[in-house]
């Protein structure tokens, strides 16, 4: 009983952890409301801060995708576990983030920046993509994806089974709505400096080469099902159904639905 309340409660505390660094994050890049945003802090040479920002950016998509192998959890649940496997990968990547944010070193010569009703309009946007964010990961199922619904089977004694493959609609749109929403809150921004346009192209290509490992797995994992279900959604955009009118010998002629 001891044990089950232990693993509970540390799945929690892994969970608490992540809810308070998800909120820094979200005023960390747009630098407000926090000690330390993403321009603030003590100028150096610019040669240093691009290596050490590149460097905490190299650590985190190490780490985060690393831990996420199948090959790396099979090594990995003999020492951790496994109702609370989920939760120590989310503490690790929480843990990761956190040090990113407090050794991130600025780089703010502006990039772009704009005023007036675009300025609001790009922060509306940039919320949107949190919200997206968020939307996606109960889409498939919150708890499970943080850790909580293991230690909660774990703690009532009830066998956990992981989610089955399912297509629920966000993820009938795009494959992978999570991480489009992360593009667009790490691309729309009403000022974009040189640090913060590091953070973004970073942040971008190791989502790229993330995907690309967790689709080779899924593919192995769920086997045709997937390969169909990608090769039927598109990865990141929604394909939007366009009306294009074909020329005719009066100039107008038969409209025609394509997909692009």
């Amino acid at each position: 009983m001891a044990r089950r309340l232990l693993a509970f409660g540390y799945g929690a505390a892994c969970y608490a952890v992540f809810l308070a660094a998800f909120g820094y994050t979200v005023c960390f890049l747009a630098g407000v409301a926090v000690p330390k945003g993403i321009d603030d802090g003590v100028m150096g040479p610019v040669w240093l801060a691009v290596t050490v920002d590149s460097g905490l950016l190299l650590l985190f998509a190490v780490q985060h995708s690393v831990m996420a192998r199948p090959w790396f959890k099979r090594q990995w649940t003999p020492l951790v576990p496994q109702p609370v496997e989920r939760s120590t990968y989310v503490l690790a990547s929480t843990l990761v983030l956190v040090l990113l944010m407090y050794l991130w070193r600025p780089l703010p010569h502006p990039v772009w920046s704009v005023a007036g009703w675009s300025r609001t309009a790009l922060w509306t946007v940039y919320l949107a993509g949190w919200v997206l964010v968020l939307a996606s990961t109960f889409a498939i199922d919150h708890f499970d994806l943080f850790g909580l619904r293991q230690v909660i089977a774990r703690a009532t004694e009830r066998r956990y089974e992981a989610p089955g493959f399912r297509i629920p609609l966000l993820y009938r749109l795009v494959r992978h709505p999570l991480m489009l929403g992360f593009l667009v809150v790490f691309w729309v921004a009403p000022h974009m400096s040189v640090g913060r346009l590091l953070f973004a192209a970073g942040s971008t290509a190791y989502i790229v080469v993330g995907v690309r490992f967790e689709e080779r797995d899924l593919s192995s994992q769920l086997g045709e099902s997937y390969r169909r279900y990608r090769n039927e959604v598109p990865g990141y955009l929604p394909r939007v159904p366009l009306r294009r009118a074909s020329s005719g010998a009066a100039g107008m002629g038969n409209a025609e639905m394509t997909e692009r």
